[in-house]
C-alpha cells in the first residue's frame, strides 16, 4: 500500500533518517515509537508529501487515501461541529460553505444554493450525518453541541471533531499522531474499541502504553537516524528490543577479543621475516571482518525523583456543603469529601463530570461559591494543571521561571535540576512561548520540585510525555511520600499508581476503595469496555449510580438460598483458579531458577579465551547465550503476568 525505500533527511547538520525503508500493508496497525525529538512526525510529513526526502523514495499505490489527524491544532472555520465532522473532501467541505454561508448571511446566489444542495446530495453529504452523530457522541459530544459553530469550542473540542470526520471518512490508511491528548478515560476507551474494527490500515504515534498494547500488531522503533520493525504489540517490543541489544552486545564484545587477539598477534610478529607474512594475513582479516557496532545507548530520558515533603497531618483537605456552578449549569451541589494522608486517589467519570472542578476546588484554583474549604495541619498544595500555561509565564525564560519560583535557588542549583529534565546549554534561555507540550510539561515538574508540596494533584501528567519519562514520573511518584489526587486517561498509569478509585457523576463522587481494577470489578464491569457500555457512553445516556452507592431496603438486604449457594459456587471457583495460579508460578520460578544457572555458566565460558577456537566455538557460546537471554526475558515477563494474576486473586480473596 505504501513503501518508504532508501529515505535519508537532514535538517542542517542534524540526521534525522538515513536510508531507511518502512512498508506499510493493508490493514496493519503499526506503532511508531521513539522519544521526544527522534524524528517520529518527521516520519509521517514524509509520508504526507508535506516535506521531501533529501534521498529514497515513497511510493503510494495508486488510489489509496490517507487521513491525518496532528498532534497539537487543526484549522477550524465557521462551519459547525456537525458540519466539520461530514467534510470528509476538499469538495464536500466547499459545497458546506456555500450551503451555510447563503443560509446564515445571505452571501452568494439562490442558484449556486440549490446546485450545492443537490451536488452535496448526490455525493452522499447527507447520508454521512447519522454516521457523524455516532461518531461525535462517542467522542462526548452531546446532542446540543452539533450545531454549534466549532470556533466557539476550546481546541481540545475541535481536535475531537477532526478525529470524528477522519472516522467518518475511513481513509484506507489512518495517520494519528498522539491521538489520545485530548480525549478523557471513557473517550479513550470509546476510541480505542471503534479502531479494533476500523476497516483501513492505521500509522499511530503515541505515549499511551495500554493504548498501543490493546491495538497494535507492530511497532516501528524510531532511533539514531533508523528504523526497525518488531512483531507484536507494545510490550512484546519491549522484550524484543532488550533481547536485540543483549545479543548485540555479546557479539560486539566478541568480535573485539577477536580483532584484539589478531592485532595482538601482528604487533608481536610483524617484525619477524618468519612471521611477517602471516601478521599481514591477520591484519588482512581484520580489515575483511564485517564490523559489529556496539548497541547504542538509550535515548535521553527524564531522571528525577520528588524531594520529600514535610508531612501532614491525617485529615489533609475537607470540602464541606461545597456549591458550585458556572452560570446556571451547577457541577456540585452540597458536595462533602475528605482527603487522609498518604493516599493515592484517581477521579474517574464521563466527560463534564466535573473532575478538573474538583482537582481546581482542592487546588483552591477555584474559589469555593458556597460552603467551606479546609486544609489540614500543616498541608501544603501543589496543583500540576492540565493546561500547563496556566502554571507558566510565557514571557519568561526558561531560567527566568525557575529563578522567581516562590523559594528561591540558585542559578547553580537552578542549572542542575533543569539539566535533569533534559533543559541543556542554551535551553535555559529559551522563551517559554516556543517550548514544545512535553518542554512545558518538564518544565511545570521542575516548578514543583524546587518546592515541593505534600498534597499533589495532577490533572493529565502524562500529556506530551514520551514512554521514558512516563516512567520516570511513575517511579517518582511511587516514592512520593505525600498525598496524590489526580485524573489522566493513560490506562497504564493509572493502575501503576491509584489505590483507590473515586468516580464522579451527577455531582457526586462515589468511592471504591481499591484499586482502578477492583472498581471496574465492583461497578459490574469486567473491562473498560463494559464500563462504558454501562455509562452510555456513545448514546448520550447518563449511566446509574454504581451498586455500591444505591440504597438498599427492606427485604432486599436478606441473602436466599440460591443466592448464598451462588455465593459459595463462586468461592470454590475462586480457589480452585488460585490454585492452578499457584502451580503455574512455582513452575515458572524453577524455570527462571535454571535459566539463571545456565546463563551464568555460559557468561563464564565466555570470559575464558580458551573456548574461541578454530571450529568457531565463541560464536556458538554466544548464540546460547543470546537464546537463553531471551527466553529467561520472557520467562521474567511471564513471571510478573502470573504474580500479578495472584496477587489480584488475593485481594478479591480478601
Amino acid at each position: 500500500m505504501l513503501t518508504l525505500s532508501g529515505v535519508s533527511k537532514s535538517y542542517g547538520s542534524r540526521t534525522l533518517f538515513e536510508d531507511v525503508s518502512l512498508q506499510i500493508n493493508v490493514g496493519e496497525r503499526i506503532a511508531i515509537v521513539g522519544p521526544n525529538g527522534a524524528g517520529k512526525s518527521t516520519l509521517f510529513s514524509l509520508i504526507l508529501g508535506l516535506n521531501e526526502p533529501d534521498d529514497g523514495t515513497i511510493v503510494r499505490e495508486k488510489g489509496t487515501t490517507l487521513g491525518f489527524l496532528p498532534q497539537e491544532t487543526a484549522p477550524v472555520g465557521e462551519e459547525t461541529i456537525l458540519q466539520l465532522a461530514t467534510a470528509i473532501t476538499p469538495e464536500i467541505g466547499r459545497l458546506q460553505k456555500v450551503i451555510l454561508e447563503w443560509e446564515t448571511e445571505g452571501k452568494g446566489s439562490e442558484d449556486a444554493y440549490h446546485d450545492a444542495l443537490g451536488l452535496f446530495s448526490e455525493l452522499g453529504g447527507h447520508a454521512l450525518e447519522p454516521k457523524a452523530k455516532r461518531i461525535l457522541s462517542g467522542l462526548a459530544f452531546r446532542d446540543a453541541d452539533f450545531d454549534k459553530p466549532a470556533r466557539t469550542m476550546s481546541g481540545g473540542w475541535v481536535m475531537r471533531a477532526h478525529l470524528a470526520r477522519l472516522l467518518v471518512m475511513e481513509p484506507d490508511l489512518l495517520m494519528l499522531d498522539e491521538p489520545t491528548n485530548h480525549l478523557d478515560l471513557e473517550s479513550v476507551g470509546w476510541f480505542r474499541n471503534y479502531l479494533m474494527g476500523y476497516p483501513g490500515a492505521i500509522l499511530m504515534i503515541s505515549h499511551d502504553r495500554d493504548f498501543l498494547n490493546q491495538l497494535t500488531e507492530a511497532v516501528v522503533a524510531v532511533a539514531h537516524g533508523r528504523l526497525k520493525r518488531y512483531r507484536g504489540n507494545y510490550d512484546d517490543y519491549v522484550v524484543q528490543k532488550a533481547a536485540d541489544e543483549e545479543r548485540q552486545l555479546a557479539a560486539y564484545k566478541n568480535q573485539q577479543k577477536e580483532i584484539e587477539r589478531l592485532q595482538d598477534f601482528a604487533d608481536r610478529f610483524r617484525a619477524k621475516a618468519s612471521k611477517a607474512s602471516q601478521a599481514q594475513s591477520k591484519l588482512k582479516q581484520i580489515e575483511r571482518m564485517e564490523k559489529i557496532e556496539a548497541p547504542l545507548g538509550t535515548e535521553k530520558t527524564i531522571g528525577f525523583r520528588f524531594p520529600q515533603p514535610k508531612p501532614s497531618g491525617q485529615r489533609v483537605i475537607t470540602l464541606k456543603n461545597v456549591d458550585h456552578a458556572y452560570g446556571d449549569h451547577v457541577v456540585y451541589k452540597d458536595l462533602n469529601f475528605e482527603v487522609e494522608k498518604e493516599e493515592r486517589i484517581v477521579l474517574v467519570g464521563p466527560n463534564g463530570a466535573g473532575k478538573s472542578t474538583m482537582l481546581k476546588l482542592l487546588s483552591g484554583a477555584l474559589p469555593v461559591q458556597a460552603g467551606l474549604r479546609e486544609l489540614g495541619h500543616n498541608t501544603k498544595v501543589g496543583y500540576f494543571s492540565q493546561n500547563r500555561v496556566e502554571m507558566l509565564n510565557s514571557k519568561r525564560t526558561v531560567m527566568e521561571e525557575i529563578l522567581t519560583c516562590e523559594k528561591p535557588v540558585s542559578e547553580q542549583v537552578a542549572r542542575t535540576v533543569l539539566g535533569s529534565f533534559l533543559f541543556r546549554g542554551d535551553d535555559a534561555f529559551k522563551r517559554i512561548s516556543v517550548l514544545s507540550g512535553g518542554e512545558k510539561s518538564r518544565l511545570a515538574l521542575v516548578k514543583l520540585l524546587l518546592d515541593p508540596p505534600n498534597l499533589l494533584l495532577m490533572d493529565e501528567p502524562t500529556t506530551h510525555l514520551d514512554m521514558g519519562s512516563i516512567d520516570a514520573m511513575i517511579e517518582a511518584l511511587k516514592q512520593f511520600s505525600g498525598t496524590l489526587i489526580f485524573i489522566s486517561h493513560d490506562v497504564y498509569f493509572i493502575r501503576a499508581l491509584a489505590k483507590s478509585v473515586v468516580h464522579i457523576h451527577g455531582g457526586k463522587p462515589v468511592r471504591y476503595a481499591g484499586d482502578y481494577q477492583y472498581y471496574l470489578d465492583k461497578s459490574g464491569a469486567v473491562s473498560e469496555k463494559a464500563a462504558l457500555v454501562a455509562g452510555g457512553i456513545g448514546e448520550n445516556a447518563r449511566p446509574e449510580a454504581p451498586a455500591e452507592a444505591k440504597k438498599q431496603d427492606g427485604p432486599s438486604v436478606f441473602k436466599t438460598k440460591e443466592q448464598k449457594r451462588a455465593e459459595a459456587e463462586a468461592r470454590q471457583a475462586r480457589s480452585k483458579v488460585k490454585k492452578e495460579v499457584e502451580a503455574r508460578l512455582v513452575a515458572v520460578e524453577k524455570e527462571i531458577a535454571y535459566l539463571e544457572a545456565q546463563q551464568a555458566e555460559l557468561t563464564a565460558l565466555m570470559a575464558d579465551t580458551a573456548n574461541y577456537d578454530a571450529n568457531g566455538g565463541g560464536a556458538e557460546i554466544s548464540r546460547k547465550l543470546s537464546e537463553t537471554g531471551a527466553t529467561l526475558n520472557q520467562k521474567i515477563s511471564e513471571w510478573d503476568k502470573v504474580t500479578a494474576e495472584m496477587a489480584e486473586l488475593t485481594g478479591h480473596a480478601a
